[in-house]
């Protein structure tokens, strides 16, 4: 996973790839200045602005080394807040989709989250309507502790899982 700078993040904004690209070091696709995807840069901006610190955990570009490409985007809405939790979140691109790469992506977050004392527990936010997402997060040991409303997604189930039960994914 490929850390994506305020400068990354401002060029995908701009909906210059070729900068943006640049500036991560990877080919970044289309993927990453939809409407959807700059709505996050939108935010994760916002984010760095107030707290530069967040950098490391807001957004990254995830690499397929095999392939030498990028499949999507991951990181986490930021870093632990004052209980210690951290909320998780990723994106496929479309041509990506059912090959592995979201389980792949759930388990890094989780790795690096196993690696920061402050992590107590890891939460996942998902729409009761994406069976995929929800499909793709069984086997990891989240448990469902309740439900929210996202003004964006609307309805969401939450999903928590306390430090250290991640690392017994199969």
């Amino acid at each position: 996973m490929v850390i994506l700078s305020g400068g990354t993040l401002r060029a995908l904004l701009d909906g210059d790839r070729a900068r943006a690209s640049a500036e991560a070091g990877v080919e970044l696709s289309d993927y990453f200045v939809t409407d959807r995807a700059r709505r996050l840069w939108q935010r994760r901006l916002a984010q760095l602005a107030m707290n530069p610190d967040s950098q490391e955990w807001i957004a990254r570009a995830v690499v397929d080394e095999t392939q030498d490409v990028v499949v999507g985007y991951a990181g986490y809405h930021g870093p632990p807040d004052d209980d210690g939790m951290v909320e998780i979140g990723y994106s496929v691109d479309v041509g990506y989709r059912r090959k592995g790469y979201a389980r792949a992506m759930i388990r890094e977050l989780l790795r690096r989250a196993n690696t920061d004392p402050r992590v107590k527990t890891v939460r996942a936010t998902i729409s009761p309507n994406n069976v995929a997402s929800l499909a793709t997060i069984q086997g990891f040991g989240f448990a469902q502790t309740g439900q929210q409303w996202d003004e964006e997604d609307g309805l969401e189930l939450v999903f928590e899982i306390p430090v250290g039960a991640s690392l017994s994914e199969r």
